[in-house]
């Protein structure tokens, strides 16, 4: 017997999704690839399985909070059935880009890839999400005046407490004694950073590290579970997508920005990597909809 609910408010001005609230009791609504045009956390509270997400493959078990960001490809696979509580909210609804001061989750629960995708939920932190989940359930039953502000608060409260988890458990990997291996992730992350927008390939990393190709793709796909090339090229992506989110720019003048001098180049590679082309992605979640 099913015990799935849903609850969902549409934007009235385009017929969209806004906030949803999800019950689920199997994996049915995940187990095929997801790329939806709204930001999703999604806490599995029973079972165990495997997310597959962007270029890599993570374990997650019960009481694991899982956050995509829009277009974001990703797909859970179990044996078992798993239950649990999705929250979905488009950016027109609420863009923790557009207000990151508030909730500072932009880099710590979404857009992160250096991290998996998800977290370890805490007793405490348990707690705090079902009350949150309780409030918006009856939020979700009352129309009355404030409702859009209200459920906002709610929401924020749920990621601001995600962050601060997220935040405590996200530690360096623990190499071999003496190795110098985290010296030489932090300084990839560090070197990422700083040159993504005119660096793209992984050997121009492994010439500034003064380390080989081969040993630095090994440490990428140890720690990180992905390429060098796949990091990179998601570090492009979220530039871009956050250019595309907050700004008026043409799509020529991100390319530019971020090293392409060849629009149309670019434009595919957005699209390999985002699963939808910069100016539909625009059109659905970016500038052009928060004006």
């Amino acid at each position: 017997m099913s015990n799935q609910s849903v609850s969902t408010l549409i934007n009235p001005q385009n017929g969209n999704l806004a906030f949803k609230l999800l019950s689920f009791d199997d994996n049915s609504h995940f187990d095929h690839i997801q790329r939806n045009n709204y930001f999703s956390l999604i806490w599995i509270t029973k079972g165990k399985g495997t997310i597959k997400a962007d270029f890599a493959e993570h374990h997650f078990n019960a009481d694991s909070l899982l956050a995509f960001s829009p277009y974001q490809p990703f797909m859970i696979c179990t044996k078992e059935d798993i239950q649990g509580i999705a929250i979905h909210f488009h950016p027109d609804f609420y863009c923790i880009l557009k207000h990151q001061k508030e909730v500072s989750c932009n880099g710590v629960l979404f857009n992160n890839v250096y991290q998996p995708p998800f977290t370890a939920v805490t007793d405490q932190a348990k707690a705090t999400f079902q009350m949150v989940i309780d409030q918006i359930k009856t939020e979700l039953q009352n129309t009355a005046i404030a409702q859009y502000e209200l459920l906002i608060s709610y929401l924020k409260i749920f990621l601001i407490t995600a962050t601060r988890l997220k935040t405590d458990q996200s530690e360096e990997p623990k190499p071999l004694p003496d190795s110098k291996e985290p010296f030489i992730l932090q300084n990839l992350k560090d070197a990422i950073e700083d040159n993504f927008k005119t660096k793209h390939s992984a050997g121009h990393y492994a010439e500034l590290l003064n380390i080989s190709p081969k040993a630095l793709a090994k440490l990428s796909k140890n720690y990180f579970n992905k390429t060098l090339t796949d990091l990179i090229a998601e570090r492009i992506i979220i530039e871009a997508k956050r250019e595309l989110y907050m700004t008026n720019k043409t799509v020529k003048e991100i390319a530019y920005e971020l090293g392409y001098d060849d629009e149309h180049y670019f434009s595919r590679f957005f699209k390999t990597n985002a699963d939808v082309s910069p100016q539909l992605y625009r059109e659905t979640i970016g500038f052009g909809r928060m004006v």
